[in-house]
Parts: structure tokens; sequence; C-alpha cells
């Protein structure tokens, strides 16, 4: 049995993990931190695109990182706490393109390519980016915001804007002799590296804004485990969209400990089993529609390729349910599957099972990963609560966000994750509920007042209130009930068309229910939960 990690005296659980070492060096860039660490190997691979087949070591990496630095400098102007946005699928040049915006003291910060011109224009207002990086394929989506744009794919369609290509190619000499990786750069551990969106808990998109320290702490932390127990260099398949917060770190801290990291733009499933046989693909981090994926069609292409070289699939982002791993666990017994739970406020993972020490129990989402402590603080009285009570999950350490005034962060540090979870005696985590109002679709967040605004826009909606509603792929989808303007004709295929049009896919309303009022309390607000219970007990 795992040694208690509750403190009673302090009210805290801590990791059983062993700690880890930051370094200590107050001038240090993410970007340097990476370098340094694979410096003794420069001819191995480091990326590798399971599209184009194109592959890089991270001697070239680390050129190419340097020629897009020196041309955002000189070529584009972009100075230290500049903002450049990222709008692209997932390739070997997104983490580049990362990794070279922050060694120069900039601000990465990333969309979601699915989004629409509407959301991104939110963002794009909210940060004010000096510069787009993107592809040509996206171009109608960002030529209207007045600002520079570089495309990391040529086409014979694209219009005559500067490419990543050319870039890495005119500028490599002078890049050679740029001082983006010496000690002299300035850049601290504690600048802003990164401005991650993610949805708030009221339905207006924030930045969380992440710090070099931030992504520093979060790359040792994820790859903790592999370093603990002296693995080799891991390959690592990553289809989960680099421009969430949870592909990017993924990204990055397979690259600070020398893993191949295998880019796919995104997730089809006969091409995924295609592309690990192909590279000896040894670790996948998914979601659990993969994993659904994975058991619903495996039956059709179980004799077709040879997963052999498989050895950990990690997910995370909603729970999996006890019998989706044990279906998978049989389609791949020489894999370990485990869960995790993260955000992007903590820059990546919290917890993590950790298959070397037993079986995990149904509903876990691990042990603390070994920077992290926790607190469980009950909704009402606030007190902090011992092992097997639930409340609100608390949680503290260098891989939070320090920025205190948009997320939750009290003067102690500690982050308010908005989740209700518990511990047991051995420190397992489990998240059982939010307290939040988020809708958590095919892993991503979904802020129900977002809709609620859009579907209020439409002339022929009086009132609105959107919900989200159990799916076994999805984990969850967004519902809509709508009250019809006087004298509306307003179907159920007219509302949902109109969402379509305006939002990114995961996003879309399922069903539409028309509904004579909305339930709101005496003060207006919609009694969102009582409409949750009242429509799951009908389930």
């Amino acid at each position: 049995m795992a040694p208690s990690s509750f403190n009673p005296q302090t009210q805290t659980y801590n990791s059983p993990r062993p700690p880890i070492l930051l370094p200590t060096s107050f001038h240090l860039s993410l970007t340097s931190f990476i370098f340094h660490s694979t410096s003794s190997f420069p001819h191995h691979t480091a990326l590798i695109d399971a599209h184009s087949n194109e592959t890089i070591t991270f001697l070239q990496l680390k050129a190419h990182v340097s020629s897009l630095a020196y041309a955002l400098r000189h070529r584009f102007h972009v100075a230290k706490h500049d903002v450049v946005l990222i709008v692209a699928p997932n390739s070997i040049r997104f983490p580049i393109s990362f990794l070279a915006i922050v060694s120069i003291g900039a601000i990465a910060t990333t969309a979601n390519p699915t989004f629409t011109f509407n959301e991104i224009s939110k963002q794009v207002q909210d940060c004010n980016p000096k510069l787009i990086i993107t592809i040509p394929e996206l171009y109608n989506k960002v030529n209207r915001f007045n600002v520079p744009l570089l495309f990391l794919s040529q086409s014979s369609s694209s219009p005559k804007f500067s490419h990543y290509s050319e870039i890495i190619e005119s500028y490599a000499a002078q890049a050679s002799n740029s001082s983006v990786f010496q000690p002299d750069n300035d850049v601290k551990q504690n600048d802003v590296a990164a401005l991650m969106y993610s949805s708030g808990t009221t339905g207006t998109s924030k930045g969380v804004m992440l710090t070099h320290k931030n992504f520093i702490a979060s790359t040792l932390n994820f790859t903790a485990d592999q370093d603990r127990y002296m693995e080799g260099r891991n390959v690592c398949l990553c289809f989960l969209p680099m421009s969430h917060g949870f592909g990017t770190v993924l990204s990055l801290a397979q690259l600070r400990r020398g893993n191949v990291l295998v880019s796919m733009a995104k997730f089809e499933l006969e091409k995924v089993l295609g592309t690990i046989e192909k590279y000896n693909v040894t670790h996948m981090f998914v979601v659990p529609p993969v994993m659904i994926s994975l058991a619903k069609q495996w039956r059709m292409m179980r004799n077709k390729y040879d997963l052999s070289s498989l050895k950990q699939i990690i997910s995370s982002a909603a729970p999996l349910s006890r019998d989706l791993i044990e279906t998978c666990a049989d389609i791949l017994p020489h894999a370990e599957i485990f869960q995790g739970y993260g955000m992007t406020e903590a820059c990546g993972k919290i917890s993590l099972e950790n298959p070397k020490e037993g079986r995990g129990l149904p509903g876990s989402t691990g042990t603390l990963m070994p920077l992290i402590e926790s607190k469980i603080v009950s909704v009402n009285t606030k007190k902090a609560l011992p092992p097997n009570q639930i409340g609100e999950i608390w949680i503290r350490g260098p891989t939070v966000t320090p920025e205190a005034t948009k997320v939750g962060i009290d003067e102690e540090g500690w982050l308010h994750t908005g989740d209700l979870g518990y511990f047991d005696e051995q420190g397992q985590l489990f998240v059982v509920d939010r307290i939040k109002e988020l809708i958590k679709c095919y892993g991503f967040q979904v802020a129900p007042a977002e809709l609620e605004g859009l579907l209020l826009s439409h002339p022929d909606i009086a009132d609105a209130v959107v919900i989200p509603f159990p799916d076994v792929k999805a984990g969850e989808v967004p519902i809509a009930y709508v009250v019809r303007a006087s004298n509306s004709s307003l179907t159920e295929e007219d509302v949902k068309q109109f969402v379509a049009n305006k939002v990114a896919h995961f996003k879309r309303v399922r069903t539409v229910t028309f509904v004579e009022s909305v339930p709101r309390s005496v003060s207006g607000k919609i009694l969102r939960r009582e409409l949750i219970q009242k429509v799951r007990s009908k389930i």
C-alpha cells in the first residue's frame, strides 16, 4: 500500500512521487532550457511529420528555430512582449514556431484552426498580435485583421506572403551568429511565454498567461515518470491539437527529454495505426473518443497493423469508463492504459496514474505530479477536508500560472480549479464533477454562456439555455432549450444551422428543444444545474 500523501497538520496533499529539481538560473528561456537538455545528442531525430515524412534532428531543429527567431526580430520587427498568433494544424513546424517566438521574449498564443473567423477575431482583438503564423488554407480566416502573415507551407494558389521555407533558407547564416541561445539573451524565467486561451466559467474567453518557468517546470513534470524509471528514448505520437494547451506541453516535454515527436495533423484511426507501425511509436496521448474509436473499429483492422511497439496510452480531458479501459486492454494487452488530470492554468498535468505501482482504481486520475500540492476545500464552509470527502480541488506549484486576477488564485498561491473531487488514503485523486458550467466535448471546453449569447443574437429567439448532455463518444455535447419570439416559426434545424455557421464543430448544439420559458432565479440567473438534473433523470 502506498504511503498517504495527506498532511493533517497543513491539511494538504503532496505528491508521493520523488521530487525533481528545477533550474535556478533567473536568466533562462524555455527554448534555451530545451536545447541545453538535448545538446548531447544533436544528430538524434527530434521531429517526424506523419503526413509528409519530413524528419529533422535536434541540430536541425535548433537551426530552424534560430533562423525563424532571427526573422521574427529583423524581418517582422517582433520585440520582447509582442504577441505572435499561431493558427495552424499540427505539423513539425508548429513547435518550431512556438520555440522561436518565446526564444526572443515574445509571447506565443494559439488558436484552433477549426475556429471560425468570428472566434479568431475575438482572440485577435484581445491579444493584438504583431504577426500571424498560419497556412494558406486558412487565409480567408485571417486575412482581414491587417496583421502580417507568415505561411508554414506553400501553395500554388497562396497569396504572395512570407513562407517558412524561404525564411529558414534566407536567415540561416545570420541566425548562426545570433544571440538567441546565449546567456545574455534578455529573457527571464518569470517572463510571460504564452497566452493560452481557455474558456472561463462565465463563458468569456480568457487568455491564461504562462511563464517560461511554468513551461520549464511542466516539461520536467510531464515526463518525470519516464526519467524516474530511466526509460530509453521514446517515440511519442501527437495528434492532439498543438493549439491546445495539452498538445503544446506534450510536444515540448517530449523534445526536452530527447524523445522523438511524431506529428499528425488530425486523428484518423487507420492512419494512426499505420503511423504506430511505421515509426515504432511507444507512447500515445489520447482523449476518450480515440479510445472509443479503437474499441469499436478494431475488429475490422486487427490483422492489418503491427502495434507491438506501443507501450503506453495515456488519456486525459475526461474520465474513461472501466469497461472501455478493459476493452482496449484486451485489444492491446502489451500496452499500459491509464489516465491523468490537468488544466491550462496548471500548464499541463496535475495528477497521473502510475501503472508500475499497480492497477488503477475505477475513476482515479492517479497521484499528484512531483511539483504539485493540493487541498480539497468544502464548497460550503471553505475548510480543508481530509481523505474521502468531496470538495473543490485547489492546487499550487511552479507549473501554475502566477496570474491571480483572472483565474481564481488566492493570496497564498492556491488555484481554485472549479472542479469537485477527493483523495483516498493512498493519495489517488478522483475528479467527480465540475463546479464550473463548462461542457467538455471531445476534450475541448465549450462555454454555455458563449452559445447562449449567440442564440440570443437571433431575432427569432427570446431566451435560451445551453447545458451538457452525456455522449458516449464526445463525453458531453451541448444541447439547447430555446424560447421562440412571438409569432416565430423557427425550427430546430434553423437553430442548429445558425449556430453551426458561427462556431467550431465541437461547439455546435446537437439538439434544440423549444420551451415556454427558461428556469431562472429571482435575481435572473439561469438555474442550469436544476435543468441538467431534470434532463438526466429522464435518461
